[in-house]
């Protein structure tokens, strides 16, 4: 009797050390190894991406290596950001608002880790923007980290699985929030959707603040922090057709504490923004310009991995 109970235990462990296994391999799947859906093989979802482009930007920054001349300036795009201080001690924040005026809504665009799109691909805000010529860029929605949403790049539709408030940029240089459950992607395509993101909450709506942010969710992947609290933040509003406001604010540091949704919105609203919608933050949240990052991402300077970017860059 004694025999048969401890020929059963190494079983149980062979067992239980399979369900672990597939366990482990089904988050590591999910959350670590790459899946590429789509390689891109034209410039749909870089636009920017062009050794001239580059160039251009390299140069500037060189140039500027060692100031704060946060401007731009060209027959095409106009670009002034402003470090902004608020509060002091504990409660200090640092933000950096881009004013982005646009003679083509083309020139916002959207660019890909990996210059693919799929789950786990990965790259800095950094080095995605310099692949792509950017002069400005933001962090985007992370689309990679979960996989639902709406999600066109480029004029082409990628993912289409309605989950939470998106937001488009669209062809005539406005911007536009929706409900992704009651407007369809072949809807927004037919209206002139070049590209939308899928994260928010919509901050800003018809010059207003959208709404109570007390209860948000933006999906309930594994380790998703809430994003009630006071936390880095990226943001992107519009004041009018081609003429932007994009926001990255510091936070999860000494110097910077970050902010909450409804800080995030108020700063958007004073800032004359008329729609505002919230990007990825945390880690994510960073401002690339002229070939160097401006702000402090994760309050040590680290850059975060992230599957996506928007950017101002020059022409095709």
């Amino acid at each position: 009797m004694q025999s048969k109970k401890k020929r059963k235990w190494p079983m149980i462990a062979l067992i239980l050390a399979m369900v672990l296994g597939t366990v482990l391999y089904g988050l590591a799947d999910r959350y670590l190894i790459p899946h590429v859906q789509v390689a891109v093989v034209d410039e749909s979802l870089s636009s920017g991406t062009n050794a001239a482009a580059a160039d251009v930007v390299a140069a500037a920054a060189e140039a500027n290596a060692a100031s704060d001349d946060w401007n731009y300036s060209s027959d095409d795009i106009d670009i002034a950001i402003e470090k902004k201080v608020i509060g002091s001690g504990s409660d200090q924040t640092i933000y950096y608002a881009a004013d982005v005026v646009l003679r083509d809504a083309a020139d916002l665009k959207s660019a890909l880790a990996g210059n693919s799109f799929g789950t786990n691909i990965t790259d800095t805000t950094s080095n995605i923007a310099s692949s792509a010529g950017a002069i400005l860029a933001i962090n985007g929605d992370y689309y990679g980290f979960r996989d639902d949403g709406v999600i066109i790049r480029g004029g082409t539709l990628y993912r289409d699985e309605p989950a939470r408030d998106g937001m488009a940029l669209m062809s005539d240089g406005t911007m536009r929030t929706y409900d992704e459950t009651t407007t369809s992607a072949s809807e927004l395509l037919a209206s002139g959707a070049l590209n939308t993101l899928s994260f928010g909450p919509v901050l800003v709506r018809d010059g207003e603040i959208a709404g109570d942010f007390g209860s948000v969710s933006i999906d309930k992947n594994f380790g998703n922090r809430s994003i009630q609290d006071a936390n880095p933040r990226t943001a992107i509003g519009m004041i009018s057709a081609n003429h932007y406001v994009l926001v990255v604010v510091d936070g999860r540091s000494e110097e910077s504490r970050g902010m909450t949704l409804t800080e995030l919105a108020n700063a958007m609203k004073d800032l004359g923004a008329t729609e505002a919608y919230n990007l990825d933050g945390g880690g994510s949240s960073t401002l690339y310009f002229m070939g160097r990052v401006v702000n402090n991402p994760q309050g040590e300077n680290k850059e975060r991995g992230v599957s996506d970017i928007l950017y101002v860059g020059e022409g095709e």
